[in-house]
Order: structure tokens, then C-alpha cells, then sequence
């Protein structure tokens, strides 16, 4: 799982992402709010720390450009801000949680760990007339189920999760491989022609559109 922290409080920073990356997640860093919109615009992340005091762009200001295009990503704030009113307005922005500082380690670990195990039992995707329940494994088009091997669903759901983005093959590499290293990303290829083939859509219905030199997009 990949985390993005936006935090202007460097000690923040490193204490959250020596503790989260012990836990076994990825985690990316920005120091302030604009620094955090950019990233967000390039990476998928499946989780978001955001400070609520931040230098040129607040937090409540992210949170909000986060909203107007991305609906599912956690977002959780760490802020000093502790005013029920201040609290609302940062549910009200899109927030999904409000953790106040000084906080405990555990504590935000485990609000993490709710939040992808809730993640997971609720998630159903669609694109076109293919839908993928994230719980059950679960992939069909137009009602009828389709069997894909484990790659080929992680492939599948990491396209249709983040539909409307141009996906890299470096980024697949890392995010879907869980390679970090050079690697031949030509078997990205071989994976989405056998989708392809399984799902059995006309060329019209064909929702994965391929970025020559670059990668894939998803777009219904």
C-alpha cells in the first residue's frame, strides 16, 4: 500500500514514515500543500496523511482539489486543530478521519488499518460494462464472471482503480510488480492482451485505450 504524508514538519515526517514503512507500506513525502497537489496529480497513492497547516496551499485546500476528482482515496487529518467547528469543516472538505496532534503511533496505525480494511469490504469498480468486486475477487462483464489469474485482476483493478489517469509502465512495475529496480516492462503487454482476450469486449467497448511509449488509461 502506498501512503503520501503531507506534513511542513520535517521530525513529523520522519517518525511517520520510519513507523509506516517498518508496517511493510511505501510511503511518499511532500512539505508543502503544493508540493502534495502535484504528486497527487503524477502518483496514485492509497492513502493520504495531510497536515492542515501547510505552506502554499493548506491542507483544507488540498483535501478539497483532492475531492473534486478523486472520491475513494483515505484522506486523514493530523492537525493541531481541535475546535468541533474545525473538525466539521475538515469532514465537510472530504475527509474521511481527524487524528489531533500530539497523537500515538498505534493509534494512527490502526485508524490506517481500518480504513483499508473498509476499503476492501465495501469496493465494487466499474468501467464500462465490466465491474470488479474488490472483496469477492470478483470480475465481470455484463453480469457473466470472468476468470483471470491473480496478476491479471491486480492489473485489472489497478487500471479501473485509477481510471482516467494515464498509468506508466514504470508505474505498474512498481505499484502492481512490486519491482523497484530496471526491469523489462514489455510483460505488462502480455498480461493486458490476455485481459483483453478474457473479457471479450468488442473493439468499441474496448475501455483500456494503450499510450503508445508510456502506458495505459482507463476511461469509460
Amino acid at each position: 500500500m502506498h501512503i503520501l504524508i503531507v506534513e511542513d514538519e520535517i521530525g513529523i515526517i520522519q517518525f511517520l514514515q520510519q513507523g509506516l514503512e517498518e508496517e511493510g507500506y511505501r510511503i511518499t513525502s511532500a512539505s508543502d500543500g503544493l508540493k502534495g497537489f502535484e504528486l497527487i496529480q503524477k502518483e496514485n497513492f492509497d492513502l493520504i496523511l495531510l497536515d492542515w497547516m501547510l505552506p502554499k496551499m493548506t491542507g483544507l485546500e488540498l483535501c478539497k482539489a483532492i475531492r473534486l476528482k478523486n472520491t475513494e482515496t483515505p484522506i486523514l487529518f493530523l492537525t493541531a486543530k481541535d475546535t468541533i467547528q474545525e473538525t466539521i469543516e475538515g469532514l465537510k472538505a472530504g475527509a474521511n478521519d481527524y487524528i489531533k496532534k500530539p497523537f500515538s503511533f498505534d493509534e494512527l496505525l490502526e485508524r490506517i488499518k481500518i480504513h483499508f480494511r473498509n476499503q476492501k469490504e465495501v469496493e465494487i469498480l466499474s468501467l464500462g460494462t465490466i465491474e470488479i468486486d474488490v472483496a469477492k475477487h470478483l470480475v465481470s462483464v455484463n453480469a457473466n464472471v470472468v476468470n483471470l489469474t491473480q496478476r491479471e485482476f491486480q492489473l485489472l483493478h489497478y487500471l479501473v482503480k485509477n481510471k482516467g489517469k494515464v498509468c506508466t509502465r514504470t508505474q505498474i512495475i512498481e505499484d502492481v510488480w512490486d519491482i523497484h529496480f530496471e526491469y523489462d516492462t514489455g510483460v505488462i503487454d502480455v498480461f493486458m492482451n490476455s485481459i483483453r482476450k478474457k473479457l471479450n469486449l468488442k473493439i468499441e467497448q474496448d475501455f483500456i485505450k494503450t499510450i503508445r511509449g508510456v502506458g495505459y488509461i482507463a476511461n469509460d
